[in-house]
């Protein structure tokens, strides 16, 4: 069975928003098109505390897209965005969200990132959706969603990881910066994934 995994496309990822991906919003009719094509949509969300570490606004002296570590790891600061129970956290209105049978929430614990639907940055805490995904017999997966450069890239890493055969929708991404793409999709490629365009399946 295939399942389509649809990535954080939330309001402040959308011109407008917080962390706005250009373009982002124009993935979304395309979306709305491919979910009809599989039996099984899930989707992720970023769901932040307002105190997480991972906001520039937390560390005096810091602005967005500055260098810290957290945990250990290196961080990319961010400005605030999709604060739990806010409109930034909301799905776009126009994302046709009627097939969507699950939503696994990320970035919830305060101290560390979450860019990947499945894992933290540090792979601390896992988010079920490989179990959920394996007990629905899930074994090709599709992604969609924002940002590709991001939690697209690591989405895909960990659902290879995982072993489920993977799938980057190309046109039904976008990213923050295309250099950080190009090397993401040649990552993505020389682990295995597959990187294709929606009309293959439409």
């Amino acid at each position: 069975m295939r399942a389509l995994l649809l990535i954080d496309i939330q309001n402040d990822f959308l011109p407008g928003g917080a962390l706005a991906v250009a373009e982002g919003d124009q993935i979304i009719p395309i979306v709305n098109t491919l979910q009809e094509q599989f039996e099984l949509v899930v989707a992720t969300q970023d769901w932040h505390p307002s105190d997480h570490k991972s906001f520039a606004s937390k560390h005096e002296g810091k602005e967005p897209f500055e260098m810290t570590e957290l945990l250990g790891l290196p961080q990319v600061l961010w400005p605030d965005h999709c604060l739990q129970g806010t409109t930034g956290a909301d799905f776009d209105p126009t994302l046709e969200t009627k097939k969507i049978e699950a939503i696994f929430r990320k970035g919830t614990n305060p101290e560390i990132d979450s860019y990947s639907g499945f894992y933290d940055n540090g792979r601390l805490k896992s988010t079920g959706l490989a179990d959920y995904l394996r007990g629905k017999g899930v074994r090709q997966l599709y992604l969609a969603g924002l940002a590709a450069d991001y939690c697209v890239y690591y989405s895909a890493k960990d659902a290879l990881d995982e072993g489920f055969e993977t799938f980057v929708l190309e046109d039904a991404i976008r990213a923050i910066s295309q250099e950080g793409y190009a090397t993401a999709r040649r990552d993505i490629l020389e682990r295995g994934g597959k990187i294709i365009h929606s009309s293959e399946l439409l």
